[in-house]
């Protein structure tokens, strides 16, 4: 594996791990554990095999631990919830009011959901490699796509308030959205 191959993947990792976390500094945090843990483990890696599933996979399963981690402890200091702040901020103009929603959108959806969303829309994986990269089957991946989309679609239009995160939310009856890789 050569240092270049590593760092052709960065910036997809960064997109990813910035999406998926919802904060630039965690996401920062994340590829650089993903980078570290990369480094050390190369000797995993196949040769021939797809580097960035790897590199993806090594990253989801770091963020996964660290959701599970900090769910077992407490929290060190009181977060304060946007939704709950939001008359006392300043709005922005209207192409970064939407940004924002769809950040907010994204960051209420279940982990698993929001992963597997994030993989296909944003990454322009196929289906197959989603479903290696998380370690579910393909149904799965498909059916948290189909949540997810209709969860977001909800959540931007306002029409509901956020969803607990499990994998569990409703579905919508019917979709708009269709994509088959």
């Amino acid at each position: 594996m050569s240092r270049d191959a590593i760092v052709d993947h960065i910036p997809s990792l960064r997109r990813y791990a910035r999406a998926l976390t919802g904060d630039a500094w965690s996401a920062d945090d994340l590829v650089q554990d993903t980078l570290e843990r990369a480094c050390s483990k190369w000797r995993l890696w196949l040769a021939g095999s797809d580097l960035r599933a790897w590199l993806f996979t090594v990253m989801h399963n770091l963020f996964a631990n660290q959701v599970r981690h900090a769910a077992r402890r407490p929290a060190a200091a009181a977060m304060v919830d946007l939704d709950d702040a939001a008359s006392e901020l300043i709005a922005p103009d209207a192409a970064a009011d939407v940004t924002l929603d769809l950040q907010r959108c994204l960051l209420h959806l279940p982990d698993e959901q929001r992963a597997v969303l994030l993989l296909v829309t944003l990454e322009d994986m196929s289906y197959q490699e989603v479903a290696r990269i998380l370690r579910v089957p393909l149904g799965t991946v498909m059916s948290r796509l189909s949540r997810a989309r209709g969860r977001l679609r909800e959540l931007m239009e306002g029409g509901a308030k956020p969803a607990p995160q499990t994998d569990t939310a409703a579905a919508p009856t019917a979709s708009h959205l269709r994509r088959l890789k």
